[in-house]
């Protein structure tokens, strides 16, 4: 298992960023924190300072100068885990339907946190939604193979996954196409002079004067444009009143602006490219091409506003089969090998999930990281931008930085000493407070998380 400062470095070599400022980074703690056979702590820490040290090398850029960027292991890994409450409620994150089941051949999960995936998943296995209880969804998948369920289920557009080993997913041809694609991508997608930005004064957090929309709703993407807040940037998050949400926006909506536009009317397009025109972040989680099909693909979007960084979110990849896949992590870790592996290194003879959904958290991570230096190229070398990420590519890193000897042995560490309270539109909201610790400006949530909505969409 490499040490945390060398996966850091391999970080910041892949972006291209000034190996001088890796002198700012101070990484305490290491693996286990939380048991689990493979290094979520490091994978969570290691992101966390890339996103950091990336948005101070920015500012300094701008002429500020450089500071300290500190992170603990421990903290990044119970950051990583989500946990917040409301009104001293934690709220049930998971569907009853959610979840692994034996199948005729192995194992299979159903993601079915969406009402509109569960109903799918209940219909396609003979049941009827209003009716079906998790016995129902048990007795019924006995009679299918895992491999046949998944195919009949990506058919019609349902999120669901078999199990497999880490060379059962090697063998396919999606893993053969993930192994030939880096962590992430960053890709030069138009011509524009290098911006210009003013000095930001002592006290300004490093993204001081970054616009940045979000355009993401599962929680990789939440979790990457709550980092750029945490850093100083001015995130508006823009959901469509026409899909749901997750519990969990509560918590991820810290920090931001919350707007409503509807892509689907003229006029909420019109919203967005006038939102467009002064942003200088754009990050997307949407399917691949849902944008682009309604006008907003990266070309687009550098055109119109020159020098743009977009920030695009998908599953699996860009290549591949299942790149048009839809996917959460809790899938991608059972159909990559992961459940069996950690269930393997348990002994109990049982599929084992990780510990957090860390795959969820570190691409998070990495597009705030990816987008601080995106926008760090662009002061240097000009140009529009994008950065590709994706939870299976995350996975494919997270595998190769190693194994955890015992690790599943290890005692969860306490949250309390890392909790911090706010007042939210949604409740009375404790959550866990910045892991990322700068040693001149503070990261912080300087706007209370507010529901979808509660904002006009206007900077």
């Amino acid at each position: 298992m490499p040490s945390s400062t060398a996966t850091l470095a391999a970080l910041w070599q892949l972006a291209g960023l000034p190996g001088s400022a890796l002198e700012q980074a101070r990484l305490s703690g290491r693996d286990p924190v939380f048991p689990s056979s493979f290094p979520v702590a490091l994978a969570a820490q290691a992101s966390l300072a890339a996103a950091g040290l990336a948005a101070c090398e920015f500012a300094h850029a701008r002429d500020a100068q450089r500071q300290q960027v500190a992170v603990d292991a421990t903290h990044a890994a119970v950051e990583s885990t989500g946990w917040f409450s409301l009104d001293g409620t934690v709220p049930d994150i998971w569907d009853p339907i959610t979840g692994l089941y034996r199948t005729a051949d192995g194992h299979v999960r159903i993601h079915a946190n969406f009402a509109h995936h569960r109903d799918g998943a209940l219909r396609l296995l003979g049941l009827e939604p209003a009716r079906a209880t998790r016995a129902d969804a048990e007795q019924a998948l006995l009679d299918w193979k895992a491999l046949e369920f998944e195919a009949a289920a990506a058919s019609r557009g349902l999120v669901c996954t078999a199990l497999r080993t880490f060379a059962q997913w090697d063998a396919t041809p999606q893993g053969e196409a993930l192994a030939a694609q880096p962590l992430m991508r960053f890709t030069r997608i138009g011509d524009a002079p290098p911006r210009s930005w003013s000095r930001p004064a002592a006290n300004d957090p490093p993204l001081h004067g970054v616009r940045v929309l979000d355009l993401t709703r599962i929680l990789a993407g939440p979790v990457g444009g709550r980092t750029l807040a945490a850093l100083g940037a001015d995130v508006m998050l823009v959901n469509s009143p026409r899909l749901p949400n997750i519990a969990a926006i509560a918590d991820t909506s810290r920090g931001k602006r919350s707007a409503h536009v509807d892509l689907h009317t003229p006029t909420g397009r019109q919203t967005l490219w006038r939102l467009v025109d002064e942003a200088h972040v754009f990050s997307q989680g949407y399917r691949p091409g849902g944008l682009a099909a309604l006008g907003f693909s990266p070309q687009a979007l550098a055109q119109k506003r020159p020098g743009m960084v977009c920030v695009s979110l998908t599953a699996y990849g860009t290549q591949g089969p299942w790149a048009g896949r839809r996917g959460f992590d809790s899938l991608v870790q059972t159909a990559m090998g992961f459940n069996h592996a950690e269930g393997e290194a348990e002994g109990k003879g049982r599929p084992r999930p990780m510990p957090m959904q860390i795959l969820d958290q570190a691409t998070g991570l990495l597009m705030a990281f990816g987008a601080s230096a995106a926008l760090w190229r662009q002061t240097q070398e000009g140009g529009s931008w994008q950065v590709d990420v994706s939870l299976a590519q995350t996975a494919q890193w997270l595998r190769g930085l190693g194994r955890v000897e015992d690790g599943l042995a290890a005692q969860p560490p306490a949250i309390e000493p890392y909790l911090e309270d706010s007042a939210s539109g949604f409740g009375a909201l404790r959550a866990v407070r910045p892991a990322v610790q700068l040693s001149r400006t503070a990261a912080r949530y300087a706007r209370p998380s507010v529901p979808p909505g509660s904002d006009a969409p206007v900077w």
